[in-house]
Parts: C-alpha cells; sequence; structure tokens
C-alpha cells in the first residue's frame, strides 16, 4: 500500500512546511533520493531554494540549512543535488534528515497548501471510524518517516499515522477526521452499552504529554 504523508505545519512558525525526507544516498556524486510531501516539487524544489534540517541534536546537520542546485527523475524516483554534498560520505551523513521551507508564497493569515493543516486546527477533531466517533486528536507528532496523530480513545493515547491511506478526509469545518485503517491497525474492544465504537491502534502506548516523543523543532 502507497502511504502518502500529509503536509503539515508547525506551530511554532505557522508558516513553516515540511515538504520532503533525504531517504538514501544516490551514486558516488552526493545526490540523494527524497520522499517527497509536496504535490508542488518543482515549485518546492527549484534550483536554488533553502531548507532548514530536521535531524537529531548530534548530528552534523543540526542547526544548519541546505540549498538544492537541481531536483532530477530517475525511474520515477526524485533525486536531489544540494551544494556542499559532493560524495557518497557525505550525502549518508545526512540521510533521514527532513526538509521544512518557509512558505513566503501564502500572506500572513492565509490558509496553508491543500493538504495541509496546522497542529492546532487538528487537535480536538473527532476521529470517525465507519460513521463512528472512535476518539479525538489531542496532539500531533513529527517524526523523520511521518507525522503521527495522537487519539485518545478509551482513556489511552493511540499513534495514527498521519497518510492519505489511513486519513482520507479532514474536515475542519465540520470538527471530523476520517479514518480507514488498513486490517491489524485498529482493532475493536467490545464495551456493550458504550456510545462509541472503541478503538485502539496495535501500536498504542502512553506518552507524557510534557515528553513529546519525535519532536525535534
Amino acid at each position: 500500500m502507497l502511504l502518502i504523508p500529509i503536509t503539515s505545519v508547525t506551530e511554532d512558525n505557522p508558516r513553516r512546511l515540511r515538504v520532503g525526507r533525504l531517504t538514501k544516498a544516490h551514486g558516488l556524486k552526493g545526490a540523494l533520493k527524497i520522499e517527497l510531501y509536496t504535490d508542488a516539487p518543482e515549485r518546492r524544489f527549484a534550483p536554488g531554494a533553502s531548507f532548514s534540517l530536521q535531524v537529531p541534536p548530534e548530528s552534523p546537520w543540526h542547526g544548519k540549512t541546505l540549498t538544492i542546485r537541481e531536483l532530477r527523475w530517475f525511474n520515477g524516483h526524485p533525486v536531489g543535488f544540494f551544494d556542499k554534498i559532493d560524495d557518497r560520505t557525505a550525502a549518508e551523513s545526512i540521510v533521514k534528515a527532513i526538509l521544512w521551507i518557509e512558505d513566503t508564497e501564502n500572506a500572513e493569515g492565509d490558509e496553508p497548501e491543500a493538504d495541509a493543516w496546522y497542529a492546532h486546527q487538528l487537535v480536538g477533531l473527532a476521529v470517525i471510524r465507519d460513521g463512528v466517533k472512535i476518539g479525538e486528536v489531542t496532539r500531533l507528532e513529527h517524526l523523520p518517516a511521518q507525522d503521527l496523530l495522537i487519539v485518545r480513545s478509551r482513556g489511552r493515547d493511540t499513534m495514527v499515522p498521519f497518510v492519505s491511506a489511513i486519513v482520507p478526509e479532514v474536515d475542519i469545518a465540520g470538527g471530523t477526521i476520517t479514518v480507514t485503517p488498513p486490517v491489524g491497525l485498529f482493532e475493536d474492544v467490545a464495551d456493550e452499552g458504550s456510545t462509541d465504537t472503541p478503538a485502539a491502534v496495535v501500536a498504542a502506548v502512553d506518552i507524557p504529554a510534557d515528553d513529546p516523543a519525535g519532536s525535534t523543532n
């Protein structure tokens, strides 16, 4: 199943968008394969575009920016060539970095691009499965692979990958998020007499509210 990440916008800088992740070194000249989180790669990855990096604090790239020279396509996969990354060793040192941009194209107060939401817009939305409320979004976590919706369901936090295959619809005006999880992602918990259909992600864990896992911004 193809899981397409949905773009999120950070709370600390609402004009900051996550547009991609560096997944693998490509060749010997410093090129890197990119997992795109945008539907406009030619615009977001135009030559000279600069990205801030989400990397671990111990990474040599922590606190630095990255400028792209060229975006090419190899066998249908986007590959980026960046300034100051000229060999495979340098490329491998930055693998898994998440790329962020300043969304200067939208005026202050505008809504983000299609399929992009601010974290505060998602918090509090009812999570709907098969027409029944199963929980409520409490926060959004940014992890290297993808964003996760943290859903409070029956007294525990549940992590739901924020990807279009699992979250096909976000209705801000209606106050709901619709989920269509694959078999095995959710499992029902019987509770006769409850008005809500209980559900829990297999990977559900209790995460302290003051210690968001994976947040490096």
